[in-house]
């Protein structure tokens, strides 16, 4: 199992997907969501409906890392025992980068691993107020392999605001329909051809937890069959999408894959 984001070049990511692929074992990512019954529910949705060719989509994310990526503080959810150094997340040398590396992994996690998509270039703009050392807010747009086009956007959110989760929402539209995933309100639905697919979801529902890769790996050396939700190209995609965006906004140019 590899912590997301997996690594800082794509090229370093890819060369994990092939050793593991040419060692015939599985490489597992932890994106925690893509386990969780909104997931995986909103996954069997697309896979039993879809929404035709990708077209569009916007993914946005918002979570309390203020204090964290400012070094004013630790990050809410943390477990005092097991707090990294401050500089493990602050030090782009280290981290590569702020709230991208530190949470837009996990929603590019949960929107690539549902549609299937790949960036090809991109566009961003990054902020880094309180005198961050690495960038708080980030607006990014994207085209895909295919042609589709889209939007990222990310932000340091404040302590204790609206329940205090992580707000992520992932739209998709396609040419035969589109797919709404709010982790935040808890609501997936799917319209394809005309008709309306909707998962019937507790308030928590998405509520983020990293069981489901534990499990996976647990699975894997026990021989037993699992489903790979989280495998090592779809973290290599998530660290392309990354790529890009940290090079446009430090050369104010579209930068490609």
């Amino acid at each position: 199992m590899c912590e997301k984001p997996v690594t800082i070049s794509s090229d370093d990511a890819w060369d994990l997907v092939s050793t593991a692929d040419r060692m015939k074992k599985h490489l597992v990512i932890s994106f925690g969501w893509n386990y969780m019954p909104i997931m995986t529910g909103a996954k069997d949705l697309m896979e039993k409906y879809g929404i035709g060719k990708l077209e569009q989509m916007s993914i946005t994310m918002s979570s309390q890392t203020r204090e964290l990526l400012s070094n004013t503080g630790a990050y809410p959810d943390a477990a005092p025992e097991a707090l990294p150094e401050q500089r493990t997340w602050t030090d782009s040398k280290l981290s590569g980068g702020g709230y991208g590396q530190a949470q837009l992994s996990h929603a590019l996690g949960a929107a690539l691993w549902l549609t299937d998509a790949r960036v090809e270039a991109g566009f961003a703009l990054m902020s880094a107020p309180m005198n961050a050392p690495v960038e708080m807010h980030d607006a990014i747009t994207y085209r895909f392999d295919g042609g589709a086009i889209g939007t990222m956007s990310g932000g340091s959110a404040h302590v204790n605001a609206h329940k205090k989760m992580h707000a992520v929402e992932v739209r998709a539209i396609g040419e035969r329909g589109q797919i709404l995933v709010d982790l935040e309100r808890a609501a997936v639905w799917l319209h394809s051809d005309n008709k309306e697919h909707r998962l019937d979801l507790d308030d928590n529902a998405g509520y983020y937890h990293c069981r489901g890769p534990i499990d996976a790996v647990v699975s894997a050396a026990r021989g037993e069959e699992f489903v790979n939700c989280s495998p090592g190209e779809l973290g290599a995609r998530t660290v392309e999408a990354l790529d890009v965006a940290y090079r446009s906004a430090a050369s104010g140019k579209l930068e490609k894959r």
